[in-house]
Formats: structure tokens, C-alpha cells, sequence
């Protein structure tokens, strides 16, 4: 596990840790104190000193206000560390997941990273930070009580540690299947969120084909699976503390045997004994704590770790190529492709786009225009051939530089529960002019008109029809405002009217590139086009404009002939 990973704890964060730690020494250091006034206390009653008994009292009632102040105070100290250290944490992860590259990212289950941001952060928090000063105060609580009980009998104190090894050696054996066990349950609880996230997404499909039954079996067998990890867990947290528990019963009466038979001989006073027996919960609680403390925390360790691994898992290197324009345009050479070995997504694929020029990717279903376009935003480097932009091989080019000219509009659209506002801008502050250019062009005057702003969209733009998703998704691209477009079948949620007008407003930006994957096949869209490519099963098997091609009468002109739409 990587130093950076734990360090991000302590990043702005080591003073309120060092007071912390200093205010938990001083708290563990009194209440070992506690046992030495138990020990005056019962010595001067013995001897009938009531002078001494006031004065004992006095300091007695000092101590514990100095007692109440610290705790007071360390508990403020503590927990706003304990704030800190998370929310850095929490902040890192994310901060490392979305530099992550779109292959590695839509490769993985979400649920993975829902369950390390919710359950495991639990568990880092509990068995990590908290952990580590539950350690320091039963160490200290430990060396001070110890410390005391040498400076009473020493040949006591000897036993004691002789008893200690017991619990120790314990802590040791089982800490190991601890950390096994937690690691299990992690990946569980991964699987458990990843089944409700499909139950729940997938809820309309479920009840139209009256799978209901079906579907509470799958959660009950992930609930119970999980369930059952959780139980052995805490079947070997519970094993290690019944076993400490005993050892630590059997450690207190035999000190106190002990104490007893060195006062009958006169070696001890009646106070010592007293003061020692009370000084063993001092010692006994850290040892039957401390194992499981240090298995807890070890376990935490093995779940930063796993964070480490997704974090580093990023199937596309970035590039150290700058530039800020796409120079004399886009050329593919000889590009293939595969998602599986040996089965072509794409092969052979050689064209050239201009820029300020307005392209057009036309094809049956699977024949390989999505992907055509996942390869031109970066989404694989695992391709054959080459893709330049600027001259430059795209896999050469820092993805920073190539999302600044690049921008896609998707046909399945996210949303965020959030303002249509903000939607549209992705948090980013624009002009007002800017906003307004891009509402008018991607047609969304109207909704803006209707529902304002700020109206919420709700989750996934559940407030949204189809067509109003569609339509923020592509101001999102207009107010970006760069270089080059692609759209995936972008108007393909929108009236035909709405669609017609949202390409031929685009279609006329002359600044603009763009790539348009398109399912319509309307003759005043396509002949805005400069050029047309073709696709089938994965290669261009014609290019030329709209006119050129029904001339050709070769595929793409029995394409459109089928489309019923050449008037």
C-alpha cells in the first residue's frame, strides 16, 4: 500500500492530530492516577489521619475537574480530526476515480466504487482512524499502569507481564483471518449494492414481465450471502474478545492472590493491593482490546488498499502531446478494432476530416459507428492502425488537451438531479449570452419558458421527457463550444420537426466539425453534409456526398430506398 494513500489523513490535518494525541496521553495518564489516590485514601484511613484524608479529597476533586476539562476538550479536538481526515479521504478517492480513463470506468461496476465511497469508508474510519487512537490510549493506559505497578512491587508487575503473553500471541494468529474476512465482506457488500442498483433501475421491466418472485429470490440470496459474512466476521471479533475476557479474569485473580499473599507477609500494604487490583483494569483492558483493534485496523489497511487497486486499474495511458486546435483536421489510417479478440468491432478504416466541415456516418445496427466514435474520444488505445489529430496520434495527446476540442452528445443521456441550469453549464459558470445562444439553438426556449431555471430535473431527469434530456445534453456541447461534435444519434429522442431543426442549426455553424452518427435518413438533412461515410460490418464500404451515393446505387442507396424516406 502506497504512503500517499494513508498520508492524505494527515495532509492540514497534524496539529489537530498532535493535540489530539497529547490531550488522549494526559486523559490515560490521570486515570492511572486515579489508582494511587485509591491507595493514599485506604493507607490514611487505616491510620486514622483525618488532616490527611481532607487533603487528599481536595486533590481528589482537582484532579477530576482537570480530568473533565481534558476530555471535554479532547473529544472537540478528535472528532474534528477525525472530520478532516474523511472528508480529505473521500475527497482523494473521487478525485482519483475521475481521472480515470472512460475505457477503465464504463469496464468496472459502479456499484465497486458506491460501496468503497459508503461501506468501506465505514469501516476505514471505525478500524483506521478510530483505531489508531483507541491504540494509543490503550497504550498508554497499558505503560502507565505499568510503570505504577513496578514502583509499587516489581516481583507483581513480573507476573503480570508473564500472564500477558497469552493475549498477544492471540492477537497475532487471528488478526490475519480478520483481514480476510473484512476483504470478503467488502466484496460482497459490492455485489449486495450492485443487484439493488439493477432491481431497482430495472423495476418497470421486472413487473412487465412479472418477475417479481424472481427478483426478491436474487436479493434475498445477496442478502443472505452477505449476511453471512458479516456473521463469521463477527464470530472472530467475538472469538478474540471472550478469549481475552478470560485471560484477563484469570490475569486479575491471580494478581490479586498474588497482592493478597504479599500483604499477609507484610511485604505490601492493604492500599497496594487495592491500588493494584485497580491499576489491572489499567492493564486489562488494553489486552483485551488491543487484539482486535489490531486486526481491525490491519483489515482497514487491506480495504485501502483495494481502493489503491481500482484507482490504479486504467486501461488507457495519457498522453504528454499539447495542442489547442485539430490543426488541418482528423485523418484515420488503416484503423481496426476489436472489444474481443479475433471479432472486429471495426477493421480497415481509412478516411480524412476537414476541419470546419460537417461529416455524416450512416450504417445498419452493429455495424460499428458508435464505436468509431468511442476510438475518436480517446475511449481505447488498444486499436490497430492510426488516428491523428494535428498530426499527432491521438494516444500521444494528453486527454485534458483532447476533451478541450472534443465534444460528444450521447443518445442515452445522463442527468443530474439538479437545476436545468446547472445541467446544461455541468457547474460551470458562463455568460448569460453564452447560455441563452445555446438554449435557442438546442431548442429548449420553450421548457426554460414553462419551468424557469432552476427547475429541478430529478434523478436521471426523471422530471424530463426523453426529448428534454436530449435537448440539454446537446447546449450542453453548443455552450462548450468546441472544435469538433460528434453526436451518436443524438436527435433520435426528438419530434421530427425538432430534430430537423436542432442538425440544420448545427449543420450551419461554419467554425464548427462535426461527426454525426445518424439514424435518419432525410434527404434535406443528409444533403447538408459535406460527405457521407458508410458502414458495414465494421468497414466503410462507401464515402461521397448524398447525391454521389444515390448515383452509386450500391448499399447506402438500398439503405435509403428502405427507409421510406426519400421524400
Amino acid at each position: 500500500m502506497k504512503e500517499e494513500h494513508t498520508s492524505v489523513f494527515f495532509e492540514n490535518n497534524k496539529l489537530l492530530f498532535a493535540v489530539s494525541t497529547v490531550l488522549l496521553i494526559i486523559v490515560n495518564i490521570l486515570s492511572c492516577v486515579y489508582a494511587y489516590i485509591m491507595q493514599v485514601l485506604l493507607d490514611a484511613s487505616t491510620g486514622g489521619n483525618v488532616k490527611q484524608l481532607i487533603t487528599i479529597l481536595v486533590e481528589t476533586i482537582s484532579l477530576f475537574l482537570v480530568f473533565f476539562v481534558t476530555q471535554m476538550i479532547l473529544n472537540k479536538v478528535r472528532y474534528a480530526f477525525v472530520r478532516r481526515a474523511m472528508s480529505q479521504y473521500k475527497n482523494k478517492v473521487f478525485n482519483l476515480l475521475s481521472h480515470k480513463s472512460i475505457a477503465s470506468f464504463v469496464n468496472e461496476r459502479t456499484s465497486s466504487y458506491v460501496s468503497i465511497l459508503t461501506n468501506d469508508v465505514t469501516v476505514i474510519e471505525n478500524g483506521y482512524i478510530n483505531g489508531l487512537f483507541d491504540i494509543i490510549s490503550m497504550c498508554t493506559s497499558f505503560a502507565g499502569a505499568l510503570l505504577l505497578m513496578i514502583w509499587y512491587n516489581w516481583m507483581m508487575t513480573l507476573v503480570v507481564l508473564f500472564l500477558c503473553i497469552v493475549p498477544i500471541v492471540m492477537s497475532v494468529l487471528i488478526g490475519d483471518k480478520i483481514v480476510h474476512l473484512e476483504k470478503g465482506i467488502s466484496d460482497k457488500n459490492e455485489k449486495f449494492v450492485s443487484i439493488i442498483k439493477d432491481l431497482l433501475m430495472g423495476f418497470p421491466v421486472v413487473k412487465s414481465f412479472q418477475a417479481e418472485e424472481q427478483a426478491v429470490n436474487l436479493f434475498c440470496d445477496e442478502n443472505t450471502d452477505l449476511e453471512k459474512g458479516k456473521e463469521k466476521r463477527k464470530a472472530a471479533e467475538g472469538t478474540i474478545k471472550i478469549i481475552a475476557n478470560e485471560v484477563g479474569s484469570f490475569i486479575q485473580i491471580g494478581v490479586f492472590l498474588m497482592g493478597a499473599f504479599l500483604a499477609i507477609k507484610g511485604y505490601i500494604t492493604a492500599g497496594v493491593v487495592i491500588a493494584f487490583v485497580q491499576l489491572m483494569n489499567n492493564v486489562m483492558e488494553p489486552i483485551q482490546s488491543l487484539p482486535a483493534l489490531f486486526a481491525n485496523r490491519k483489515a482497514a489497511k487491506g480495504l485501502i488498499a483495494k481502493m489503491e487497486q481500482y484507482a490504479s486499474n486504467n486501461e488507457v495511458k495519457d498522453g504528454d502531446e499539447v495542442i489547442d486546435d485539430i490543426g488541418e483536421g482528423i485523418q484515420f489510417e488503416q484503423v481496426g478494432f476489436s472489444y474481443e479478440k479475433g471479432n472486429y468491432a471495426l477493421h480497415d478504416i481509412s478516411f480524412k476530416i476537414e476541419k470546419g466541415k460537417h461529416y455524416g456516418i450512416v450504417g445498419g445496427s452493429g455495424s460499428g459507428k458508435s464505436t468509431l466514435l468511442n476510438l475518436l474520444m480517446g475511449g481505447f488505445s488498444n486499436y490497430e492502425g492510426n488516428i491523428y489529430i494535428a498530426k499527432k496520434e491521438i494516444r500521444d495527446i494528453k486527454r485534458e488537451c483532447l476533451y478541450q476540442l472534443l465534444s460528444s452528445v450521447q443518445q442515452n443521456v445522463f442527468i443530474f438531479d439538479n437545476s436545468i441550469l446547472n445541467n446544461i453549464t455541468m457547474f460551470k459558470s458562463f455568460d448569460e449570452e453564452q447560455v441563452n445562444r445555446a438554449i435557442k439553438m438546442s431548442g429548449l426556449e420553450k421548457l426554460i419558458h414553462e419551468k424557469g431555471f432552476d427547475y429541478l430535473c430529478g434523478e436521471n431527469g426523471i422530471n424530463l421527457s426523453g426529448g428534454e434530456r436530449q435537448r440539454i445534453s446537446i447546449a450542453r456541447c453548443i455552450l462548450k463550444n468546441t472544435s469538433v461534435m460528434l453526436m451518436d444519434e443524438a436527435t433520435a429522442a426528438l419530434d421530427a420537426e425538432t430534430a430537423k431543426t436542432v442538425m440544420t442549426q448545427i449543420l450551419e455553424m461554419d467554425e464548427l466539425t462535426s461527426i454525426v452518427v445518424t439514424h435518419s435518413l432525410e434527404k434535406s438533412i443528409l444533403e447538408r453534409f459535406d460527405k457521407l461515410f458508410v458502414l458495414q460490418n465494421g468497414t466503410i464500404v462507401e464515402a461521397g456526398t448524398f447525391g454521389e451515393l444515390l448515383k452509386n446505387k450500391k448499399y447506402f442507396y438500398a439503405l435509403y430506398s428502405l427507409s421510406g424516406e426519400q421524400n
